[in-house]
C-alpha cells in the first residue's frame, strides 16, 4: 500500500492558521529553500513573492545566517534570562538601539510581534499607574489597524473578521482615522477630552499592512504625533512589518520627525530564520519602572526571553542588512515597482487594477472586483493562479500586494510582473 504524502498526512493531524480545513486543499509540501524560492518535494519551485508572511529578507537558507546559528548553538543555545545574561543579547540591543529612529535606551525582549505589542501597552497602561495616575488607562489606535492576534493586540485592532468572536472580550480602544490634511481638526476634536485619560497611542507608522496595504502621509502623520505630544499621551511604533527596509528606509519612523517613546519590532528582526520580539523604549519610560517599591516592577516575561540563537540570527541579519549591496537591492526593488507601475499597469489597464501604489519594496492595489475585504474569494483565485506558475502569493482578499526577499533578481520580479499582468483574464 502507498505511504500517505506528507500533505496527507498533515491533514489528519495539524490545524494550520487562518484556514477553514472544510475547504481545505492539501497543503503543498515544502522541503527546502534557496534564496528566492521554495522548493516543494516533486522538486517544483515557487517565488517567495510575499517573504514568507513579511518575515524573510535575505532569501531562504542563508548560509550566513546558518553559520552563526550553528556557532551560536554549540555554545549555548537557551538560559533564563532573569539573573543571567548573554553576548548575543546585549550586542543585538547596543546595536539596535545605535540604528532605532527617536531617543530609545532600552530594549525589552519577547518572542512574536503580538508579544511585543502586548508588552508595549502593558508599559503604556503601567506607567502612568506608577506614577499615581491610574485613570490614565485608555489607549488610542486607528481604524483598519492590525497588531496581532493576542488579546490585548486584538484589542488595539480594528474591528474585523479576524475579532469578531471575540468582541466582548476585548477592551475598549479609541479609535480614529488615519490623518489627513482635511480630517486632523476633527480627530483632534476626538481626542481633546479623553487626552487625560489615554495612556498610549499606537500606530502603524506610514503603512497598514494587514488592513489592506493601506499607505498614508508621513507629513500628516507627524503633525498629529506633534499634538498627541503635546498631550502627554505615549506612542507606540508598530514596526513589526515595516522595520528592516520594507518601506525602503531602514524604519518606517525615519521618514517621521516626529518619534515613537516604544517601538515593536518581529518579522524581518532574524531575517525570518528564528522567533524573536523586540520592544524598545525610551529612558523616562525606563525610569518609571525603576524604583525602591518592588510593586512598581514590569511583571512580564517568556520562556525564551532574548533566545541567544535568534539573538544571533538577528545580528547576522543586521550585518546583511547594512551591506551595501543589500541597500542596492532595495532600491532596485522599489525602482523596478515604480517602472512596472508606470509603464505596465498605469495605462491601458485601469480598469481592472484600482489604487495602485508602492512603497519601498511593496507593490500593492486592489482588483475591481465586488465588495473590497479579506474575504473577496478573488484572493484565493489569485493565489490559486499563481501557485500554477511557479509563484506564491496570498493577497488580502481582492488587495493583491509583492513584498519580496531582498535577494529577488530582475528576472524574478519580471516573471511575478508578467502574471500579474494576467490577472484581467481571471475576473
Amino acid at each position: 500500500m502507498k505511504s500517505p504524502s506528507l500533505g496527507e498526512r498533515d491533514a489528519k493531524v495539524i490545524w494550520h492558521p487562518y484556514t477553514q480545513h472544510q475547504q481545505f486543499e492539501l497543503p503543498i509540501p515544502i522541503v527546502s529553500g534557496s534564496g528566492v524560492l521554495l522548493f516543494d518535494e516533486d522538486g517544483q519551485s515557487y517565488i517567495d513573492a510575499v517573504s514568507s508572511w513579511w518575515v524573510n529578507l535575505h532569501g531562504h537558507g542563508h548560509p550566513y545566517i546558518a553559520e552563526k546559528i550553528y556557532q551560536q548553538a554549540i555554545k549555548l543555545e537557551q538560559v533564563i534570562f532573569t539573573r543571567f545574561t548573554h553576548e548575543p543579547a546585549v550586542a543585538l540591543a547596543e546595536r539596535l538601539l545605535n540604528i532605532l529612529p527617536g531617543k530609545m535606551t532600552r530594549i525589552f525582549y519577547s518572542d512574536n510581534g503580538s508579544t511585543a505589542v502586548e508588552v508595549a501597552l502593558k508599559m503604556a497602561i503601567q506607567f502612568w499607574k506608577n506614577q499615581g495616575k491610574p485613570k490614565r488607562n485608555k489607549i488610542l489606535a486607528f481604524e483598519n489597524a492590525y497588531h496581532g492576534d493576542t488579546f490585548g493586540a486584538m484589542s488595539v485592532s480594528g474591528r474585523s473578521l479576524f475579532t469578531d468572536a471575540f468582541t466582548d472580550h476585548l477592551f475598549e480602544v479609541v479609535f480614529i482615522e488615519t490623518p489627513r490634511q482635511e480630517n486632523l481638526e476633527k480627530i483632534k476634536e476626538m481626542i481633546e477630552p479623553l487626552s487625560d485619560q489615554i495612556a498610549g497611542f499606537i500606530y502603524e507608522p506610514i503603512l497598514q499592512a494587514a488592513g489592506g496595504m493601506r499607505i498614508y502621509e508621513a507629513k500628516d502623520l507627524n503633525l498629529l504625533l506633534n499634538y498627541i505630544h503635546s498631550k502627554k499621551i505615549l506612542c507606540i511604533a508598530d514596526e513589526v512589518m515595516t522595520g528592516f527596509g520594507r518601506t525602503g528606509k531602514l524604519f518606517a519612523g525615519k521618514y517621521l520627525s516626529a518619534s515613537a517613546d516604544m517601538i515593536c519590532l518581529s518579522k524581518g528582526l532574524t531575517g525570518g530564520s528564528l522567533a524573536l520580539g523586540i520592544t524598545a523604549c525610551t529612558q523616562n519610560i525606563f525610569d518609571a519602572f525603576s524604583s525602591s517599591d518592588y510593586k512598581k516592577t514590569f511583571f512580564h516575561g517568556h520562556s525564551f526571553t532574548a533566545n541567544p540563537l535568534a539573538c544571533s540570527a538577528a545580528l547576522a541579519s543586521l550585518d546583511l542588512l547594512e551591506a551595501d549591496s543589500c541597500i542596492s537591492q532595495i532600491q532596485f526593488i522599489y525602482l523596478e515597482h515604480q517602472n512596472f507601475i508606470r509603464e505596465k499597469l498605469s495605462d491601458d489597464h485601469h480598469s481592472v487594477f484600482r489604487n495602485i501604489r508602492s512603497l519601498g519594496t511593496i507593490l500593492a492595489f486592489e482588483l475591481n472586483t465586488g465588495k473590497d475585504g479579506y474575504i473577496n474569494e478573488i484572493g484565493k483565485i489569485v493565489m490559486q493562479a499563481a501557485l500554477k506558475e511557479g509563484i506564491y502569493m496570498r493577497p488580502l482578499g481582492n488587495t493583491i500586494y509583492l513584498m519580496p526577499p531582498y535577494c529577488i533578481t530582475k528576472e524574478q520580479l519580471d516573471k511575478v510582473y508578467a502574471f500579474l499582468l494576467t490577472l484581467p483574464h481571471l475576473l
